[in-house]
C-alpha cells in the first residue's frame, strides 16, 4: 500500500512537470495541475474497471489520492503567489500596440498562424486594430481592439504582493514611482493584494489588511 502511494505522489509531480514543459498551448483551458488530475483519474479508473482481478481498494486509493494531492496543491497555490507562479504560469503580452513580441512567441511556441487564427476566432481581422494580445495561464488568447475603448484598459502591476513586471512596461511607471505611489497610500509591497495601473496614471490599490 505505500509503495503504491508513493508511486501516485511521484507519477502527479512527474506529470505535472512534463506538462509545465509542454508550454501553453498543450493545456487547452485547464491549468496544468487540473488536466493532470483528470488525466490521472481517468486512467486509474478505467485500469480497475478494465482489470477485475485489481482489487477495488487498490484502485481507489490511488485516485483518493490524487484528489488530496490536488487539494492541497490548491490549499498551498492559494497561499503562496511564488508557488503558484511556479505551478500554473503566469500571463503573457505577444502583441503591443499592433506589434508582435517575438520572442515572447518563441517562448510560448506559438506560431504566427496560432495567433492568426486565434484573431479570426474573435472577428479580428486586422493585427494592426490589436491594443494589446494576452495569453491566458490556460493557452488561450484575449484580444483587446483598440476600437473597444478610448483609454487604454488597465494593467496588472501588482498581484499578491509580487510585482508583474510585464504590467510595470505596459503601465508606462518606474520602479521608483511604483514605491511612491504605495508610500503615498501609506501601505508596503506585502500588503498589496492587487494594484491595476492605467497609462494615464489613473490607478486601483486594493490592499490585504482591508480590502480597499
Amino acid at each position: 500500500m505505500l509503495i503504491i502511494m508513493i508511486r501516485t505522489v511521484i507519477l502527479y509531480a512527474v506529470i505535472i512537470l512534463m506538462m509545465r514543459l509542454m508550454g501553453k498551448k498543450q493545456l487547452g483551458e485547464l491549468q496544468p495541475s487540473e488536466l493532470v488530475t483528470t488525466i490521472l483519474v481517468s486512467n486509474v479508473a478505467t485500469l480497475s474497471i478494465e482489470d477485475p482481478t485489481i482489487p477495488m481498494l487498490i484502485g481507489l486509493v490511488p485516485i483518493l489520492m490524487i484528489v488530496c494531492i490536488d487539494v492541497i496543491m490548491s490549499v498551498i497555490t492559494l497561499k503562496s503567489p511564488r508557488f503558484r507562479r511556479l505551478v500554473t504560469g503566469s500571463p503573457k503580452i505577444i502583441i503591443s500596440d499592433g506589434v508582435i513580441d517575438r520572442r515572447e512567441l518563441e517562448k510560448l511556441r506559438y506560431t504566427i498562424d496560432d495567433v492568426l487564427g486565434a484573431m479570426r476566432e474573435q472577428s479580428i481581422f486586422d493585427i494592426t486594430e490589436v491594443r494589446y494580445a494576452i495569453v491566458e495561464t490556460t493557452g488561450k488568447i484575449n484580444f483587446f481592439k483598440k476600437t473597444d475603448g478610448e483609454n487604454d484598459p488597465p494593467c496588472v502591476v501588482i498581484k499578491d504582493g509580487i510585482v508583474e513586471e510585464s504590467g510595470l512596461a505596459v503601465s508606462g511607471m518606474s520602479g521608483k514611482e511604483i514605491k511612491k505611489l504605495l508610500d503615498d497610500n501609506s501601505t508596503g509591497l506585502d500588503n498589496v493584494f492587487l494594484l491595476t495601473v492605467k497609462r494615464g496614471g489613473e490607478y486601483d490599490l486594493i490592499r490585504k489588511d482591508t480590502g480597499k
